[in-house]
């Protein structure tokens, strides 16, 4: 008895060794979000197994590497449910090796090389080595017990395409927490970020403490309600309730203190000489009226500017970033200089008069009230640079004569950033139509959070380069980078900022750092899945429209179908009907082009192990006119050209996004003109188009519409118009014109929708031309 009961015993250990044998085990990947430039696995080495024995080494007395090996731990202790320790040493048998070890001159390189014995990430300074953990933080699986970590043996040489990788985040419209904003500089860590630019002061709330200037938080940060719903809609309502928060000057050193630690500089932004009302409801007599002023309760463009003519604003401005220095050690700062009305100035003694000393005139090119904007970003700019900081700039900085050392942040499209480059300017590319994340990201609004408006999803993101192709090498050198803007008019929570920017910022790590020659976003579909596990794994709320169907029309008029497309994040099934019902698994497969030729209700799901997405749904109208030849007198604009000319004929009527691919947009003056070839002569009593309205974004309603039809092509005669009415305030929505008469013969319709040239003085945008958006054309 006793020798079996100690038999037993000596074969304890043996079994426990054998279970521990079937572990299950769980392979790193190496095809991460951003996709790093050189990956080679090296399959004749054997892999390297992540155990609890596992360390992290550092050099000696290296606190940065140090610091870095805390945070590789606790990623891999999030990830793996293992415990590792850190240390200092060389020993490089079953542990992670930290070190510096410069092989380029990208400070931000690093390589990554892992085989049986150890892992080493060689980083060019501290942030490559950050980098570096960031790759193999994304590498790592997510373990559900305690699997092994099997990472193959490989090479990876990675650096980042540019050195400014940016991220805006606006506070001053609604105020979030230090907690937040630790949280959101944690997420552009993921995502191999290197800039935050921080909107912190606007018309609704100066959200920074200035001590010499205590009312600016006192009064300034705190507004008595706030809009309800968009600014476009009337009548204008209001929550009633006080809105208030700021950052004190401890809070904003533990938050820069923070962003460090993340290899993340912080640029901050006073946004001036427009954008100030919050500050002139502190100090009112920094205004041309002198006020009263309130914090403004309401989005868009205030007129109540700081006096360009007073004294007073000038020292305090100076006053003002002599404290913002002391808080922040980037080498830049952002002083705005966007959205300026200059009525105030335009009537104002004290700015007519310091033109007048100062010699400042119109001329061809600008107003003397734009040369004035000039006169005081170049002081701001001079006196920064007496500091040893450079400034930076929205694109209106170029208006008048700026000062040749700025840099310039292209929002308003690309051609600023252009205009910045070829004349000698450091140019960073934000321009709205792609990297305003505050716009929608689905097109079904109705589903979606309240938003400004527009349409960015994240294809557009992904297939965004930053150099335009009209610069010449030497021009394109001035391209630092790329960044996404949150301005958050319509996001009051962090987890609808959240959701946001995720996945989009994906796609934008993706433009920020790798090298466009390897993008494909089929492939990188294929790589997003791991990342949204890790969005989980974090409990970030992210935006799941890219696990949906994606569909694409396209007008043929040829066959007179509409051909659809249909798509989704990793090539998942698809299952589609077209009979109006519900689709399932039993439901036709997805497998090429889909050709519909009549009225139909398309609806799609992809069916996942995980679950399956939402259902996804299309109406198709088909009428006379609905994929026949049309042709534009004018072209629409090239930002807003949906999937071509049939677009106004694909049986799909555009929602109120005007920016959605589904509207044809005509700017600078245009009109939408299209003549449509019916085939053969036929009886027609009517025709009707959509227009989309959006006033406060300058998309206007037709200021006529009119109808003229022809049996040749050559000779037409007008059989019906429609003068619409000028609003007298901010309007939204979508607008059926439907133009009847009495029943006509005709092979060709000539349907005319003609734009506002000059846009009305509350719009905003006086004396411009509208934006005119149209799409679907029925004809009966």
């Amino acid at each position: 008895m006793k020798r079996r009961t100690i038999s037993i015993f000596c074969l304890i250990p043996l079994l426990i060794i054998l279970l521990s044998c079937q572990k299950e085990s769980i392979e790193a990947d190496y095809q991460i979000i951003p996709l790093p430039q050189q990956i080679q696995i090296v399959s004749n080495e054997k892999p390297f197994i992540l155990n609890e024995r596992t360390r992290i080494l550092y050099p000696e007395e290296n606190k940065g590497l140090k610091d870095c090996a805390q945070l590789l731990a606790q990623y891999i202790k999030d990830k793996t449910h293992k415990e590792i320790t850190i240390g200092s040493g060389k020993d490089t048998n079953n542990a992670i090796l930290l070190q510096i070890l410069p092989k380029d001159k990208n400070p931000e390189g690093y390589q990554l090389e892992v085989n049986t014995q150890h892992i080493i990430i060689n980083g060019n300074s501290e942030a490559g080595v950050f980098y570096g953990i960031q790759n193999l933080r994304k590498s790592l699986p997510i373990a559900q017990d305690n699997e092994n970590i099997i990472l193959p043996a490989v090479h990876i040489n990675d650096f980042p395409r540019f050195p400014y990788r940016g991220a805006h985040f606006d506070v001053s419209r609604h105020f979030f927490s230090v907690n937040e904003v630790k949280t959101y500089l944690d997420m552009m860590a993921l995502h191999n970020m290197n800039t935050l630019h921080w909107h912190l002061t606007d018309d609704q709330g100066w959200r920074i403490e200035i001590k010499k200037y205590p009312r600016l938080t006192q009064i300034g940060s705190e507004r008595k309600e706030t809009l309800i719903g968009h600014l476009n809609d009337q009548p204008e309502k209001y929550d009633g309730k006080i809105y208030k928060g700021f950052y004190t000057q401890e809070q904003i050193k533990e938050i820069v203190d923070y962003a460090a630690k993340n290899h993340i500089t912080i640029i901050p932004e006073i946004d001036l000489p427009g954008h100030m009302q919050a500050a002139l409801a502190s100090y009112p007599q920094l205004g041309c009226t002198g006020g009263p002023y309130e914090v403004w309760t309401k989005w868009g463009i205030s007129e109540n500017v700081l006096c360009a003519g007073n004294p007073e604003t000038l020292q305090f401005l100076d006053d003002v970033f002599d404290e913002i220095i002391q808080l922040f050690p980037s080498p830049y700062i952002h002083i705005g200089g966007d959205e300026c009305p200059k009525i105030r100035w335009e009537h104002c003694p004290k700015c007519q008069s310091l033109m007048q000393k100062q010699g400042i005139k119109s001329d061809s090119k600008y107003t003397k009230e734009q040369y004035l904007q000039s006169f005081i970003m170049k002081h701001v700019t001079e006196y920064l640079k007496k500091k040893g900081r450079k400034t930076i700039g929205w694109d209106e900085i170029l208006e008048g004569d700026a000062d040749p050392q700025v840099t310039v942040m292209s929002w308003r499209g690309e051609a600023g950033g252009v205009k910045a480059a070829q004349q000698g300017h450091d140019v960073i590319m934000t321009p709205n139509s792609v990297m305003y994340f505050d716009f929608y990201q689905a097109l079904d609004t109705e589903k979606e959070p309240l938003a400004i408006g527009g349409y960015i999803p994240i294809e557009k993101i992904y297939n965004y380069n930053p150099v335009p192709s009209q610069l010449t090498d030497s021009q394109k050198k001035h391209i630092l980078g790329v960044q996404s803007n949150l301005w958050t008019e319509y996001i009051p929570d962090f987890s609808h900022v959240q959701y946001m920017v995720l996945p989009r910022w994906a796609a934008l790590a993706e433009t920020q750092w790798s090298n466009p020659k390897q993008k494909n976003y089929d492939n990188f579909l294929n790589r997003l899945g791991n990342m949204l596990k890790l969005y989980e794994l974090e409990k970030y709320n992210y935006a799941k429209h890219v696990l949906n169907v994606d569909a694409t029309y396209t007008s043929n008029p040829e066959t007179g179908c509409t051909e659809v497309s249909l798509s989704t994040l990793g090539n998942a099934p698809i299952h589609y009907t077209l009979d109006g019902s519900i689709p399932s698994s039993q439901s036709t497969v997805y497998q090429k082009k889909i050709e519909i030729n009549k009225t139909s209700t398309l609806q799609a799901i992809a069916i996942r192990p995980e679950g399956n997405s939402e259902i996804y749904k299309q109406q198709l109208y088909f009428n006379k006119a609905t994929n026949k030849p049309l042709t534009l007198r004018d072209s629409a604009d090239e930002k807003y050209n949906g999937q071509g000319n049939g677009t106004l004929v694909d049986g799909i009527s555009g929602n109120e996004t005007f920016g959605s691919g589904k509207w044809l947009g005509f700017s600078n003056g245009k009109d939408m003109i299209a003549t449509i070839d019916l085939k053969r002569e036929m009886p027609i009593t009517s025709a009707s188009l959509h227009t989309c309205i959006a006033t406060g974004d300058g998309v206007f309603d037709a200021r006529e519409i009119y109808v003229e039809l022809s049996t040749d092509g050559k000779v037409y005669h007008k059989v019906a118009s429609e003068t619409c009415p000028m609003p007298t305030e901010h309007q939204k929505g979508v607008k059926l014109h439907t133009l009847t008469f009495s029943t006509q013969t005709a092979r060709y319709i000539r349907i005319s929708a003609i734009s506002v040239k000059q846009m009305p003085a509350w719009s905003g945008f006086p004396a411009t031309p509208a934006f005119i958006f149209v799409d679907e054309i029925s004809v009966d």
